[in-house]
């Protein structure tokens, strides 16, 4: 399976992406693209020294956001992926992208969707938003993507608890470490083997176990 990773940061997902193919925690998986928004994104620099081809293209380089989403249609297009994994994109992705790829974008939210997600809701707003609502737990989300937000078909969910001490930032980092890095990976390889499918706006995995 050929898939596009898009990316607008650090890359720490994207990593973990690189790293489980090599370890074989992902079969059969190659990356063929690597698409970020963003010029001084570190996930660039992750991609090269990996050897995957780059693309780079801003919305800032085009008279209107239609010609932008035509653009990155066209990137993915070319690439032709098997699946498109949105690893810390903060794009939105247009309409066409996600009608012409029906069930083979996928994206990795840092909270237990449907909670603290939807329009405004990313990076460090999220867990901010999460310790101000003083819950006890949180966590991440691997979901398909559909023309909402945060509302695609869910795959994998990973808990993480709060700690009376968290921040923001430590929050962010341990929802990485225990929960994102571990799902997304896992996502994927299930993808790849043919044991997820869609039925109903609801994700069926072929022997499914909660132990992730």
């Amino acid at each position: 399976m050929k898939i596009a990773v898009l990316v607008s940061g650090g890359g720490t997902n994207l990593q973990a992406i690189i790293d489980s193919i090599n370890d074989g925690r992902i079969t059969g998986t190659e990356i063929c693209l690597v698409y970020s928004n963003n010029y001084n994104a570190y996930a660039i620099e992750r991609a090269k020294n990996a050897g995957i081809p780059v693309v780079v293209k801003s919305p800032k380089e085009f008279e209107t956001r239609d010609d932008f989403n035509k653009a990155l249609l066209q990137i993915l297009l070319d690439a032709a992926p098997d699946l498109i994994v949105l690893a810390g994109c903060l794009v939105v992705i247009p309409d066409c992208v996600v009608k012409a790829f029906p069930n083979r974008i996928i994206n990795i939210h840092p909270s237990l969707i449907p909670a603290f997600c939807g329009t405004g809701f990313y990076g460090l707003k999220v867990h901010e938003k999460v310790l101000e609502g003083g819950v006890r737990v949180s966590g991440a989300t691997v979901h398909f993507v559909d023309e909402g937000t945060d509302t695609g078909p869910i795959i994998l969910q990973k808990p993480v608890m709060i700690r009376q001490d968290d921040t923001p930032k430590s929050l962010q980092q341990r929802i990485m470490e225990q929960a994102e890095w571990i799902i997304l990976p896992k996502a994927i390889d299930l993808i790849a083997n043919g044991k997820v499918k869609v039925e109903n706006h609801k994700v069926i995995i072929e022997g499914y176990s909660t132990d992730i």
